[in-house]
């Protein structure tokens, strides 16, 4: 099973329960979505109707919640002459107790339609007990730079539910692409969703793509992920980008950037990389448009946290506008630095007036960081260690560790290859939890997070191929209680990711095979940006 379970009772020999058209389906209360999902998926691909039957009918799945469980554990009772039992310690729990039993059931439980529709499914007796370490699972989906259409985000949503995995960080906007509609700002989408062409590879590759690529997510696609992703018990949790990143935005409502210093309505959608200079101004102006559009989105995600970036926002054009050295001047500042602190310190108050918190990437510590605002540490370990002894959440999602863009090997065939090469194995391998930090620091950890950008992904099955297989190594660390990294047994791992191949191929995801890419997942020719030796350890 992956991710692995606290503990596994495999009971007397010989003994199980086999699963056929008969078996009947009680759900008490409460676990409704676990009801749900198991007709519609997993009885959909073993050809089982689950009709609802008997809470003590010996052939039959059982579904409870037990308040003597923490939230998000379960505890799966798979009992000859008893049937299967899902106890969960909230709606959650029962859920990935569900998940489990799919797992047991084989990979054709994987498939939308029965392949065997005549087969009997038998699970040997079992009892599972099952609790997260962390909770914040999550995987960053970046949809700014290249597009995934509805349909892919729920498709990827279903593959976070199998992995256990319960959150969806949506980066929705960015220099490349604004991709929510805000019905107060038509233009954001009508302009800022589209861009003329897209460099192909590195921003130093020649290559270009010369098509048109965009599309955004009206705001009944997002009220759709959004309810889709509650069923499987996983939040979302949107991206709105500022200061920095916004060019798109800017592209859109030209008044948005540094008017006294460059002519914004001569900018378009940007149809590169890199880290770009065109950043908003910050003015009154300014901050009105965004809580405008904040308005809207907090009407769309129900999330506790929303994410703001505040990462990668260059000061060269606020150190040449006289419109931002007088803001400066007028709220007291020291320098641009401070400036941007003001700017993220704006909508971290505006956020909590309205009961909710934001979250930035590790940047937005620079300056100083409002109380109850919470940090990606993106750089290495070192902006989650310095928000935790500061008293700030921290989400861990270090780049050398678990930026999934990165290469999974050295090798010539490795497509668009970035960054450090980032294996299966040291995926496995990292630690969410700094050892600098004391207990108490410690639980200022909410969880980590893998994180997919896709500037070099141009497609879906791109995205598989760098997010598995090690996204469910991924999941494992988020979710087991591992022992210390160099003491984790990895072959273990790998013998069981054997049989989650089988599970991935019946999902059809376009993972990396363990031998190297497949003649169709190689770009040869399309330059990338290797970086050479081990990463950074901080």
């Amino acid at each position: 099973m992956i991710p692995a379970p606290r503990t596994i009772d495999d009971g007397p020999t010989g003994r199980a329960v086999t699963l056929d058209r008969d078996t009947t389906l009680w759900a008490a209360p409460g676990t409704g979505t676990t009801e749900r999902w198991l007709r519609a998926t997993l009885g959909a691909a073993l050809g089982l109707p689950l009709p609802p039957g008997p809470q003590d009918a010996r052939n039959s799945v059982r579904l409870r919640l037990d308040d003597t469980l923490e939230p998000e554990a379960y505890r799966l009772g798979v009992v000859a002459d008893r049937g299967v039992e899902i106890r969960g310690g909230d709606a959650a729990g029962v859920f990935w107790g569900a998940q489990t039993l799919r797992q047991l059931l084989g990979p054709d439980a994987f498939r939308r339609a029965p392949v065997r529709p005549d087969a009997s499914h038998v699970i040997p007796h079992r009892i599972v007990e099952d609790s997260p370490r962390f909770r914040w699972r999550g995987l960053l989906l970046d949809v700014a730079r290249h597009f995934m259409p509805k349909d892919g985000v729920l498709r990827y949503l279903d593959l976070l539910a199998a992995h256990k995995l319960n959150v969806l960080h949506l980066h929705l906007t960015d220099d490349q692409g604004w991709r929510i509609e805000i019905e107060r700002y038509p233009e954001l989408t009508g302009t800022g969703s589209w861009r003329t062409r897209t460099k192909f590879g590195h921003r130093a590759s020649p290559l270009w793509d010369e098509k048109p690529h965009g599309g955004h997510y009206t705001q009944d696609d997002i009220r759709e992920i959004v309810a889709y992703a509650a069923e499987r018990h996983i939040t979302v949790v949107p991206e709105i980008d500022v200061p920095g990143h916004s060019q798109a935005a800017i592209a859109a409502y030209p008044e948005l950037g540094n008017t006294d210093v460059i002519d914004t309505t001569a900018l378009s959608v940007w149809d590169t990389w890199g880290v770009n200079p065109n950043v908003l101004a910050p003015t009154d102006d300014t901050l009105r448009f965004y809580e405008t559009v904040f308005e809207e989105v907090l009407a769309l995600f129900p999330s506790e946290f929303i994410h703001i970036g505040g990462d990668e926002c260059p000061k060269e054009q606020w150190r040449l506008s006289a419109t931002a050295q007088a803001r400066i001047k007028e709220l007291g500042l020291a320098d641009e630095d401070e400036l941007q602190s003001w700017f993220i310190g704006h909508f971290a108050k505006w956020l909590s007036a309205r009961g909710r918190r934001l979250i930035g990437w590790d940047e937005i510590l620079e300056g100083g960081l409002a109380d109850g605002a919470a940090v990606s540490s993106w750089r290495g370990y070192g902006g989650g260690i310095a928000a935790a002894r500061a008293g700030h959440d921290v989400v861990m999602c270090p780049e050398q560790y678990v930026y999934l863009d990165h290469r999974q090997d050295a090798g010539a065939d490795e497509p668009v290859p970035i960054g450090f090469v980032r294996t299966l194995e040291d995926v496995y391998r990292f630690e969410p939890v700094p050892p600098q930090l004391t207990e108490e620091e410690a639980r200022r950890v909410l969880g980590t997070q893998a994180n997919v950008w896709t500037e070099v992904m141009e497609d879906s099955a791109r995205v598989d191929y760098q997010a598995f297989p090690r996204l469910a190594a991924f999941a494992e660390v988020a979710w087991s209680a591992l022992p210390a990294p160099a003491e984790r047994d990895f072959d273990g791992f790998e013998r069981r990711m054997a049989a989650h191949y089988r599970r991935l191929d019946a999902l059809g995801v376009a993972y990396r095979p363990p031998a190297g890419p497949r003649p169709w997942q190689r770009r040869p020719g399309v330059l990338g940006r290797p970086i050479e030796g081990p990463p950074p350890n901080g």
